[in-house]
């Protein structure tokens, strides 16, 4: 049946400098997010979900999926580098690929919402314009990208990923407590945009305003 979608994409930092406690929260919170979206049938049955990781490369470990038919989520391994250019070059390509399908299904699809999660500095290579690429405004497909930033993440190169809003802990928590507070946040976020509905019955982005454990930062201005 035709429908509105909202795809969601998680793109989460598995460099080496995740190891150990970081790289635990998150795979310890992806099993909550399965169970919390994929047992509500009203977000599972509007939202889409997909996992990106990165580190010197980019990989889909979860293609967008309706969760409520995932037998479960791939977890992360950290090794390697912090190459943002591979991540933003991966996530357009695979927008692109997605949304086509859901529109070939014949559903109507809204602005993909992306949360991009590090704890480093990129490498020093031409991110940006792989970045500016995904961000275009020329691009109808552009996506809505939340940043969040720990560790050794640069705030200033969180606000300039971030085009809704910029998070970086502000070291009130430690890094577990951190990401388990991120995770929190983006599976409120599917729920309430999936049960969100205006005048006319369409959804809309439900962004936090606020995560604890971390400061807002807001997007860059260009």
């Amino acid at each position: 049946m035709s429908q509105q979608i909202l795809p969601f994409y998680l793109v989460c930092d598995e460099s080496s400098s995740m190891m150990g406690g970081p790289i635990d929260a998150i795979n310890k919170s992806l099993p909550v997010l399965h169970q919390e979206i994929g047992s509500n049938p009203v977000v599972a049955d509007k939202t889409r979900f997909a996992l990106i990781s990165f580190n010197h490369q980019a990989q889909v470990l979860l293609p967008l999926s309706d969760l409520s038919i995932v037998s479960s989520v791939p977890s992360l391994t950290a090794s390697g580098g912090t190459d943002y250019e591979v991540a933003f070059n991966l996530l357009y390509d695979t927008i692109s690929q997605d949304v086509a399908k859901l529109k070939a299904d014949g559903h109507q699809v809204l602005r993909p919402a992306v949360f991009f999660l590090t704890d480093g500095q990129p490498n020093p290579n031409n991110w940006v314009a792989a970045y500016q690429r995904l961000t275009d405004p020329a691009w109808g497909l552009r996506p809505n990208i939340l940043a969040f930033g720990f560790g050794e993440a640069d705030s200033a190169i969180i606000q300039q990923v971030a085009t809704v809003l910029g998070f970086v802990a502000d070291g009130s928590l430690g890094p577990a407590g951190a990401l388990q507070e991120f995770a929190q946040s983006l599976i409120q976020s599917i729920v309430s945009s999936g049960t969100s509905a205006d005048a006319n019955g369409g959804m809309s982005l439900s962004a936090p305003e606020k995560v604890s454990g971390f400061r807002t930062v807001p997007a860059d201005v260009v």
